[in-house]
């Protein structure tokens, strides 16, 4: 049996990623902010803790010095994998796995596409991004706006991840998981979908009927479904293959006139819905060949992802919508 320590329990990928892992028969342990939201979970994975298969370490603040010490040594010492969803505290938890919790083989963390992209670039034709590509945003460049400012974020915990692994030389590996946005239904306690992570805002948004008049600009054009970057996170903590790589995990190119398209073909019912000549929402002129490329053959051949369709993500997340009330 592997015990995994998963951290932000309470999030979107790490919800799915939690489902992947007791499927898998993994006893996982995760880290939540407040004892509210390991109630919450809890409540969607009563068997799994009545069965000892599923345990929590409440962490309230991940940026102190410190702050998984207790976490990492929480249950018996044995062989472990790490599946780190959080970016803030990245090189945090790596010191208190290296000084606390020595039997730990594998860490997993979940980066991101910003870590990957150029956007000084735009929309680079012919270029093929993938796992060598790095976001060279600067210091002073994170300052100019918070879309900046996230990408910076992303960019530099995982390179402090990188840096740590080559600096330290831990007993343990690294493999980072960098989707760009992610759809997909929503299995984590939510409150209201007003809370929903961003990527997905955009498919609410066109089955609200907030896009009647105009599509909304796509922005990025790749996407990836949160149960294919679950199982990415979970298959990069099992497979030998997987230590000290990154994993450009992305399923392909989509704009928001498709998600609008997809809404109407699945869901006619819905009120104020875009028509096939509504404005807005596609491709970059002259469509995808002046639009870069991407290479996810590593997620493929290494973790052996089979991505879902387009059309699955969208139907299956608009379906879970409808299950929180829309």
């Amino acid at each position: 049996m592997t015990r995994v320590l998963l951290t932000g329990g309470s999030g979107f990928i790490a919800a799915h990623t939690l489902d992947v892992l007791l499927k898998r028969g993994h006893s996982v342990v995760t880290t939540v902010r407040t004892q509210e939201k390991a109630d919450k979970i809890k409540a969607d994975n009563k068997s799994a803790v009545d069965s000892g298969k599923l345990s929590f370490a409440i962490v309230p603040d991940i940026a102190q010095e410190g702050a998984f010490d207790q976490a990492v040594i929480s249950e018996p010492p044995f062989e472990a994998d790490l599946i780190d969803p959080a970016v803030i505290g990245t090189t945090g938890i790596l010191k208190s796995i290296k000084k606390s919790a020595p039997s730990v083989k594998r860490v997993v963390i979940t980066s991101s596409f910003a870590a990957i992209v150029n956007p000084s670039k735009g929309n680079w034709p012919g270029h093929v991004y993938s796992e060598e590509d790095w976001n060279p945003i600067t210091q002073d460049e994170a300052q100019e706006s918070p879309q900046a400012g996230y990408r910076a974020s992303k960019t530099f915990a995982e390179k402090a991840a990188w840096e740590f692994l080559e600096k330290e030389k831990p007993n343990f590996t690294i493999a980072t998981i960098n989707p760009p946005l992610v759809f997909g239904p929503i299995i984590h306690a939510l409150d209201s979908l007003d809370n929903l992570n961003t990527s997905n805002q955009r498919i609410l948004a066109a089955a609200q009927g907030k896009w009647k008049d105009e599509i909304a600009a796509t922005g990025v054009h790749m996407w990836v479904d949160v149960r294919d970057v679950a199982e990415a996170h979970v298959a990069a903590a099992e497979k030998d293959d997987a230590a000290n790589k990154r994993f450009f995990t992305l399923a392909g190119h989509f704009s928001n006139k498709e998600i609008a398209q997809i809404v109407k073909k699945h869901f006619p019912q819905f009120k104020d819905l875009p028509s096939d000549s509504t404005p807005g929402g596609d491709y970059p002129e002259g469509g995808l060949k002046n639009y870069f490329g991407f290479d996810n053959k590593r997620s493929i051949q290494v973790l052996g992802l089979k991505y879902k369709t387009f059309e699955e993500s969208i139907v299956d997340t608009v379906k879970s919508f409808q299950a929180k009330g829309l």
